[in-house]
């Protein structure tokens, strides 16, 4: 499926829609160039519950992922940038020391949309057909991609971000730190888990390790990371 970016009105009036369209795994599709919008949760403020609470989606949702849409807006105002969709707002800002701070914003934007989207209700378990082969000849099981989920999440020190990606024809597991985000080294993120401490804090204190093991068994999307393969 080819990817586009949505208008302005196309993106505001498509919201709902597109979020539900999310929990059926459609394509994660790139956001409209500024101003941005804070995108709709693919589903309850509560429907985390009890591995990430509703408290805990409040905050990050309503705070954190907001804040990166409000600062981002602020910084592209009267910007030549502003004509750019957000993913190559982040490919034309990455690496440019000048431009660092459109860089973190406009990629925790991007990062925090496609972490609601590699969770759902109810998730977790084993992929389907195409993924889990996939998965079988790259990383010889599925447990040993689990495991490498797992490593990659609790071994990032300090702030960052777990990734299954698709880079060129093979499945990796990387992990970035900060906003940093794998689009930036041409890979294709499948699948992601926040382990920023605001992602688990209220509910996990110092816990990473216990976090991680809940999203990947209780909440992970695989659904949707096989939809981002299919749309390679």
């Amino acid at each position: 499926m080819q990817r586009t970016s949505l208008s302005r009105r196309q993106f505001m009036s498509a919201g709902t829609a597109w979020a539900g369209a999310s929990l059926l795994g459609a394509p994660f599709v790139a956001r409209a160039a500024s101003p941005y919008t804070l995108p709709p949760l693919p589903y309850a403020q509560n429907a985390l519950d009890p591995v990430i609470s509703a408290q805990t989606l409040g905050f990050h949702y309503g705070k954190h992922h907001k804040g990166y849409v409000d600062n981002l807006n602020r910084l592209l105002a009267d910007s030549p940038l502003s004509d750019l969709s957000l993913e190559q707002l982040i490919r034309s800002t990455a690496g440019d020391a000048d431009k660092i701070g459109l860089f973190n914003t406009a990629a925790q934007l991007w990062n925090h949309t496609f972490y609601w989207q590699s969770m759902r209700p109810q998730g977790g378990g084993q992929p389907g057909q195409e993924l889990a082969h996939r998965i079988e000849r790259d990383f010889g099981s599925f447990d040993a991609l689990r495991k490498a989920l797992f490593t990659a999440a609790t071994t990032q020190f300090g702030s960052g971000w777990a990734w299954l990606v698709l880079d060129g024809d093979q499945l990796k597991v990387v992990k970035t730190t900060n906003a940093d985000n794998p689009m930036t080294r041409n890979m294709k993120p499948l699948l992601t888990i926040d382990v920023w401490e605001h992602a688990y804090y209220l509910d996990y204190q110092n816990r990473r390790a216990d976090y991680v093991n809940a999203v990947l068994d209780k909440l992970t999307n695989w659904e949707f990371a096989a939809s981002q393969l299919g749309s390679a």
